[in-house]
């Protein structure tokens, strides 16, 4: 039987131990891995923060929490409508020329957040909708890096447009509005005249609603057009209606005027044009109602 070697005396022991070098391999093993997991994780965190600043991710989210609240049965076709009416477009689309992607991006996002808060009450709700308007201001008037704080007419004008054109508004109805009610892009916008643009944006709408409703009593379905006579002699007592609100001082004055028409009064306008023997030219939905917004936007103040 092999002997076993006599145990090292204690000094000699204490000698060893100082010599030898702590935990070699794994202090190597750590070093070497320690770089390549810093990177990564950089790398990940940068990627997060680029996503959270230009607002990607708060986009992201409010678009899946849409997709949870309405459960569509084609999810996919749902997202593509929600971006397309947040007015995700290119530079090269308009409205955003010169201006970095995140910058461009965060832009349309705030619109897109302050047309949310606009639709949220009907403009009949005063108190609710100039609650809203606030909001929405306060939305669009977040400044950005290189941005004071403030609405500027280019962004106000563009909001503009966005609400009338999802309003289905014809070109033709809405442009005269927005040439009267716009501002210079780099103008500043105070609250009051923001307020004032979107009330009769909104307005406006409806009260093309309301004649496109009116049209479609008088038109001949088979022809989709109306007599020119009981056209215009509608839109003679509309206009009556409206020059009863000379006194008012809101585009809502102007819609209640309009409203107040009531059936008799039609009923004898139409009734009378469509006494003439001879036979008159047809007018079609389109003059109709570009005729019917005119007496609109005549009542309506410019922007000074």
């Amino acid at each position: 039987m092999t002997a076993l070697p006599a145990p090292l005396p204690s000094a000699t022991m204490a000698a060893v131990e100082k010599r030898r070098p702590a935990m070699a391999p794994t202090a190597g093993f750590m070093d070497s891995s320690r770089p390549s997991v810093s990177r990564a994780a950089a790398s990940a965190e940068s990627e997060e923060d680029f996503l959270r600043q230009i607002g990607v991710t708060e986009m992201l989210r409010a678009a899946l929490l849409k997709v949870l609240e309405a459960r569509p049965e084609e999810p996919i076709a749902f997202l593509a409508h929600y971006f397309e009416h947040m007015g995700l477009r290119s530079p090269a689309d308009g409205g955003g020329a010169g201006e970095p992607p995140g910058q461009l991006l965060l832009q349309q996002q705030r619109l897109g957040r302050a047309l949310w808060h606009l639709r949220l009450a009907h403009h009949s709700q005063r108190t609710a909708f100039n609650n809203n308007v606030n909001v929405a201001y306060e939305c669009l008037s977040a400044s950005g890096r290189r941005k004071r704080p403030g609405l500027d007419g280019r962004t106000y004008s563009e909001l503009l447009r966005r609400i009338c054109r999802d309003g289905a508004a014809p070109e033709a109805v809405v442009a005269p509005l927005l040439r009267k009610i716009q501002c210079r892009d780099h103008e500043a916008v105070p609250l009051g005249v923001f307020r004032a643009g979107m009330l009769t944006c909104f307005v406006l709408l409806e009260f093309v609603a309301q004649a496109g409703a009116l049209f479609h009593l008088l038109e001949d379905p088979a022809l989709a057009v109306a007599d020119r006579r009981v056209g215009q002699a509608v839109l003679d007592t509309l206009e009556g209606a409206l020059g009863t609100s000379d006194g008012a001082t809101t585009p809502a004055h102007y819609l209640e005027a309009g409203s107040r028409l009531g059936p008799d009064s039609l009923a004898l306008a139409m009734d009378r044009a469509a006494a003439g023997r001879r036979p008159s030219s047809p007018m079609t939905r389109e003059e109709f109602l570009e005729k019917a917004a005119a007496l609109f936007i005549a009542k309506v103040k410019p922007v000074s």
